[in-house]
């Protein structure tokens, strides 16, 4: 008895020990992340046809009138910074729960279908409709929820499934793209370039006005993510595991996916679908910050360096300027490839 007490007591000394040191990577790992974050936000404020030093720079967000630097930076520069910290934050937010939810890499947003939705939506309405950005942005969020509800609905069957979920969306987005196709054909070829510039996924042309409502939707959608975060990683254990801890699977999981659609609808209305941030950020955050502690966080952040880092790579690395998502679709396309080749030799999706 007394040695059976006294395994139990090791067994139960090196769980906790195992979790504080995995807590404590998750600090390093997330201050690290985010302290490259306002490096890459530094460098964005930075950076341009003319080069500002780091107290031009500071000068000129406190209010101090500089002669060139004002406008370049307060005007040019710092939308477009804002406006990628929160687009990518919000893209590797959402990303990170649908593949945690559904236990599965492929599960991204971008990949089953439900940033396609919104983009349907955001094209019709700028070709077809010729709708100003108010109402092209609010009937678009709401084709981003109708969407992803859509594929749940008919993911769901008798019982629901990540692996039938993915399929699902894998065709609804080929479906999406098709109808995006026929109507740049049937497009005015005026009003071509605009949306495919919008449909590459771009920083180009925000302006600071889309800073605050952007912003208010990221805080208040990432917030709920967070808080719902220990559910997230209950369902990461199966469906039958979580009904049988008491949680509430259907509510969390359909809220879940509500708050990540909005957050990649919003972000979406203003940068257009930037390609395979929801992809990756996940998987490069839960590699940096270890198994059995949630990357909700870190995929947020990864998220905005990706977008930081990519946009600073298509400006100034090449002759030709690229937007910001021919920059993460160059990225991501091998790591999807290496996941299609890697679970078909699995024998599933699933």
């Amino acid at each position: 008895m007394y040695n059976q007490m006294k395994k139990h007591t090791i067994i139960n000394a090196e769980f906790i020990s195992g979790f504080l040191l995995r807590k404590k990577r998750w600090y390093h790992i997330t201050i690290l992340l985010g302290l490259i974050v306002l490096l890459l936000s530094l460098s964005m404020l930075m950076l341009g046809n003319t080069i500002y030093s780091p107290v031009t720079v500071l000068l000129a967000l406190s209010g101090k009138n500089i002669q060139g630097a004002s406008f370049a930076i307060g005007v040019l520069r710092l939308p477009r910074t804002l406006i990628g910290i929160l687009a990518g934050f919000a893209f590797g937010i959402a990303g990170n729960t649908f593949q945690t939810m559904l236990r599965n890499p492929l599960a991204s947003p971008d990949v089953i279908g439900v940033t396609s939705g919104t983009s349907l939506a955001a094209v019709f309405c700028m070709l077809s409709l010729g709708m100003s950005n108010g109402i092209v942005s609010i009937l678009s969020v709401l084709a981003g929820v109708f969407v992803a509800l859509f594929i749940y609905l008919l993911s769901r069957g008798g019982s629901f499934s990540g692996g039938r979920l993915i399929l699902i969306g894998i065709g609804v987005q080929s479906m999406i793209s098709a109808a995006i196709s026929y109507f740049l054909l049937q497009a005015s070829q005026y009003d071509v370039p605009g949306a495919m510039r919008w449909l590459s996924g771009s920083l180009n042309g925000v302006i600071l006005e889309d800073v605050l409502p952007l912003g208010v939707v990221v805080v208040l959608g990432s917030t709920g993510i967070l808080l719902l975060s220990r559910g997230l990683q209950i369902l990461e254990l199966g469906e039958i595991t979580a009904i049988t801890l008491g949680v509430p699977v259907h509510i969390i999981r359909i809220t879940l996916i509500v708050l990540s659609v909005l957050l990649l609808a919003f972000s979406t209305t203003v940068t257009g679908p930037i390609a395979f941030v929801a992809f990756l950020s996940g998987p490069i955050s839960n590699r940096l910050v270890g198994k059995g502690i949630s990357a909700t966080l870190p995929s947020g952040l990864m998220g905005s360096i990706l977008v930081l880092s990519s946009d600073l790579i298509g400006q100034f690395t090449f002759d030709t300027r690229f937007p910001v998502g021919v920059i993460t679709g160059i990225l991501g396309a091998p790591y999807l490839l290496y996941l299609l080749i890697k679970m078909n030799k699995k024998g599933g999706v699933a």
